[in-house]
């Protein structure tokens, strides 16, 4: 029932249409009795009856007004039935519309977490089979239950009326069908919930490899990915193939039951005929509408089918439908209020799921201030910045923001705060000016060729074909490492926003262009605390602070001549990069 509940929900704005198109359905399915009521008359009165040929002679009208009465009833039962397709139609696309846009709008709003434990696949699947199938469901699943059901009511009704003792024998091999779709649907309801699992395995299978293929071309692993996705296939095949044998395993049972109808009519209704107590019309009307009785009951077995699976559909629309992130917005925005740019780490301590990735963290940004840090991989460092605009929550501990805790402030306005550049860098498939002003859509082009300027990217662009309106490819295929970083810090500076955070945005630059830009760092025309994440020492050589982070504890702190004063984790590093370039340029020098 409450799946039920959740489809009458989300018909809102169709509910009418859709209840209009109900009845519709049963009084076009009451009609079907109409037709073999007219036959039982003309057959008794104009071709078998005592008196069939006086009729024939004296009420000929009448025998032409059954006959254009037949037709008429059977064009008025073919528009209503169109018209009522019309409704389920236009009903169900509404409901799929809207539970679309906002199943769309439910998957924007999670946390970072919930995309952790959720297969960009599966999510798909969602969002397209899943949704089609319950729109299917509503259309025509629905539809066919209740026309069978009325067909077989109206039809059982018409025969009591003829004769309620033949209407019982022709009713022997109901409980024996129903008896058979019990079986059938406790046996394949779990097929059909492993089947749509493996379908969702299929679908991330095909996603990861087109979204992946550069790599899988790089490794010359063709090979290897068309024979796992021929695996994904074979599972999905034989989970297939395993349910529709099951519905063949019953579908000879159901078959033989509903053919039963007809050797019933032919034994009983033969001897009843020829006993008088039925005429030649009521026997036709039976054998006429012995399809109303048989093929609600043949129909089971598909209708079975067809809801396992709109149920183990409707299961996973509603893993995302009621998904509830864990960090959400409890707290109205102050205005448009700039923030100053203050950033505090008191005692924070972070796990994810069960492994603890921050001890104790602790330090302070002042408004304006540039802190690099620095680590080993693993180490914490991305976690670090992530606090900030509150992609994930700390354990323990707070992260402020001019001294309010970021769990005190509303989340469109934190973010609308932070301009940030990710490691792993996205951009959409658009023009460059599009990904340049994505933060900002009425951004002058001009401010993003400044800004392109500022991150080094403005030569490379003006190479491109069309310059800044060049369509780059989905996630910027075509270009390279370092071009991809470079749009993407010219993104994240083009917002001018009070907290610039760079997570290893240089590390696919040459050392010019990264001096390049640092020095657009140093020199930006708003005022900005910029935290970079670095393993370059030539990045970090001029921030005002340096944190070394290890094991998810910041292990050192201070300025580049005070870290290498202190001869730990950054001198190493510094005199490892140096001792790299200092080989190189003995090298070159002996050549």
């Amino acid at each position: 029932m409450f799946e039920l509940k959740w489809i009458w929900k989300n018909l809102e704005g169709s509910r009418t249409r859709y209840v209009l198109a109900l009845c519709l359905s049963v009084v076009v399915s009451s009609l079907t009795i109409v037709n073999p009521y007219i036959s039982q008359q003309i057959v008794d009165t104009f071709i078998t009856g005592d008196n069939s040929l006086q009729n024939l002679t004296q009420e000929r009208g009448l025998l032409i007004g059954l006959c254009l009465g037949m037709i008429g009833f059977s064009l008025l039962r073919t528009g209503l039935a169109y018209f009522t397709n019309m409704q389920y139609e236009r009903s169900s696309q509404n409901m799929l519309y809207s539970i679309r846009i906002y199943l769309y709008n439910k998957i924007q709003g999670q946390d970072r977490e919930y995309y952790d434990h959720n297969r960009t696949g599966d999510l798909m699947t969602k969002m397209t089979g899943d949704l089609e199938m319950v729109r299917h469901s509503m259309s025509w699943i629905f539809k066919t239950i209740i026309e069978s059901l009325v067909i077989f009511i109206a039809a059982v009704t018409y025969f009591f009326t003829i004769d309620a003792e033949l209407t019982l024998w022709m009713l022997t091999l109901s409980p024996l069908i129903f008896i058979v779709a019990f079986l059938f649907a406790k046996r394949v309801r779990p097929m059909y919930i492993d089947l749509r699992e493996r379908l969702s395995q299929l679908n991330t299978t095909t996603q990861e490899n087109i979204s992946g293929n550069r790599v899988v071309k790089a490794f010359a692993r063709e090979e290897f990915e068309i024979e796992k996705f021929t695996q994904r296939n074979v599972n999905y095949s034989k989970a297939n193939k395993a349910a529709a044998l099951v519905w063949l395993d019953y579908f000879p049972f159901l078959e033989t039951f509903a053919q039963g109808f007809n050797v019933i009519l032919m034994l009983a209704g033969g001897l009843f005929l020829i006993d008088g107590r039925i005429s030649f019309g009521e026997y036709a009307a039976f054998s006429s509408l012995i399809w109303a009785i048989s093929n609600p009951m043949r129909n089971i077995g598909i209708i079975i089918n067809d809801i396992q699976r709109f149920f183990a559909s409707l299961t996973k629309i509603m893993d995302i439908y009621y998904a509830r992130p864990g960090i959400v917005n409890e707290h109205k925005a102050i205005g448009n209020r700039r923030y100053k740019g203050l950033i505090e780490f008191d005692h924070v301590h972070f796990k994810y799921d069960s492994t603890t990735v921050l001890h104790d963290v602790s330090f302070t940004v002042q408004p304006g201030e540039t802190v690099a840090i620095m680590g080993s991989t693993g180490s914490g460092k991305t976690t670090i910045i992530n606090l900030i605009p509150r992609f994930y929550e700390v354990s323990a501990g707070r992260v402020l923001i001019d001294g309010i805790d970021v769990r005190k402030l509303e989340l469109d306005e934190l973010r609308g705060n932070i301009g940030m550049a990710t490691q792993d860098v996205l951009l959409f498939s658009d023009t460059i000016d599009g990904n340049i002003a994505y933060g900002d859509p009425e951004l002058p082009e001009e401010e993003s060729v400044a800004y392109a300027e500022l991150a080094a990217a403005h030569d490379f662009i003006q190479r491109m074909p069309e310059g800044y309106n060049t369509i780059i490819g989905e996630r910027g295929v075509g270009l390279s490492g370092g071009q991809k970083q470079r749009i993407a810090l010219a993104r994240a500076m083009a917002v001018r926003r009070p907290i610039l955070i760079l997570d290893d945005t240089t590390s696919a630059v040459d050392l010019e262009t990264e001096e390049h830009i640092q020095r657009s760092l140093r020199e930006l025309d708003y005022p900005c605390t910029k935290i970079i994440i670095a393993q370059r020492v030539s990045t970090t050589a001029e921030a005002d602070r340096i944190l070394i982070v290890d094991n998810g504890r910041i292990i050192e702190e201070g300025t580049h001549a005070e870290l290498l004063a202190k001869r730990g984790y950054y001198y190493d590093v510094f005199m490892l990069q140096n001792e790299g370039v200092g080989r190189q340029v003995k090298s070159h020098g002996q050549e």
